[in-house]
């Protein structure tokens, strides 16, 4: 089980922790709702160290990410970021990532933990083109802070003028006394706030200075578990449940990521696949009843036949009510559709609905 550099300061606040991805990392500290609450109408801090990071450079660096992932990485500008993901050749998703331009030739490609070896080898695989790639997921610490006071509890700490960095932008600049930091505006929550990318002896330092600014603004620790409730509420993927090595990204509702003026891993495939419409879709639902959806549960028609199965599920704190995402046939995937999610046997009504869930 592997920690990240700050697994004794969460040891020390109390948290619960549990292994998520080969790494020993803080799942809650007060409690999912609190912490929760604290994201969506303040400022919160996870530590998301156990993400990869590859860097890839050279002349052929864009040539690669082009070959690999799905969406136009030509777009983008030095300091802009990109939602992308790796297709595979079977129809499905090796996993779904970010792509950083951080000048021409240089590319920070951010992957999910658990994918780390396996996408490493993936794109290694790919690349014919000479293009010299570094892993240095052991190497770096990322701290997510989210929330709608984030720049203003942050702004002491930087010369960077926080608020002007747009979403899906980064800066490279001071932050906390370190130098070449990367201040990134995303973020997997929907509040709003900064990724901070940093090496692993100065992530310490960091985190002390973050907690120091941000205690006039109600900073705390935040730990996975609201992590997961505050991406559901907002529809954003989750690799291994919502996606997979079997799932499409058109299938997905990804095919906004999906631009077929360039060739890709499958893009033919996926093209046709495009063209010709899907058997499944990715939707989200709320539950028309006091009830949970969990992960695997099936969906059924009012008639009790099998129509999908559910991929994420919870009682949403900000909503108080039973929200999932899940995967339905397709003449039950418009908005609005009733199906129901079968939960210890019985039948509990639900609604297809246009996502995000939470509108802030």
């Amino acid at each position: 089980m592997k920690n990240t550099a700050l697994t004794h300061i969460h040891e020390a606040l109390g948290a619960k922790m549990l292994p998520f991805a080969g790494y020993n990392m803080p799942i809650t500290y007060e409690g999912i709702n609190a912490e929760h609450e604290t994201v969506r109408t303040a400022v919160g801090v996870f530590d998301v160290s156990h993400m990869g990071e590859f860097l890839l450079s050279g002349p052929n660096a864009l040539a690669l990410i082009q070959k690999v992932t799905s969406n136009d990485a030509a777009t983008l500008t030095d300091g802009r970021v990109q939602y992308s993901c790796l297709p595979n050749n079977d129809g499905g998703i090796v996993d779904d990532l970010l792509v950083y331009k951080i000048k021409d030739e240089k590319y920070l490609l951010v992957v999910n933990a658990s994918n780390i070896d396996k996408d490493w080898d993936w794109i290694s695989a790919h690349n014919d083109l000479g293009v010299d790639m570094k892993n240095i997921s052991d190497d770096y610490s990322l701290l997510a802070i989210q929330g709608p006071k984030a720049a203003e509890a942050l702004q002491s700490l930087t010369s960077v003028d926080l608020a002007a960095i747009k979403y899906y932008h980064f800066e490279v600049g001071d932050f906390a006394g370190i130098e070449n930091v990367i201040i990134s505006a995303t973020g997997y929550t929907g509040a709003g706030g900064f990724e901070i990318y940093c090496k692993n002896e100065e992530v310490e330092q960091i985190w002390n200075k973050v907690f120091e600014a941000g205690a006039p603004f109600g900073i705390q620790p935040i730990g996975l578990a609201a992590r997961d409730t505050l991406r559901l509420e907002m529809g954003f993927c989750l690799y291994g449940n919502d996606i997979n090595d079997i799932t499409s990204p058109i299938e997905a509702g990804l095919g906004w990521i999906t631009k077929f003026n360039k060739e890709f891993t499958n893009s033919a495939n996926l093209k046709v696949q495009k063209e010709a419409g899907v058997t499944k879709k990715l939707v989200g639902f709320e539950m028309q009843e006091r009830a949970i959806p969990r992960h695997d549960y099936e969906i059924v028609d009012a008639n009790g036949n099998p129509i999908g199965i559910v991929t994420s599920g919870t009682m949403a704190p900000s909503l108080n009510k039973g929200i999932g995402m899940g995967y339905v046939t397709t003449e039950n995937a418009a908005v609005d559709s009733e199906i129901f999610i079968r939960i210890r046997k019985k039948d509990v009504p639900a609604k297809v609905v246009k996502m995000p869930f939470y509108k802030n």
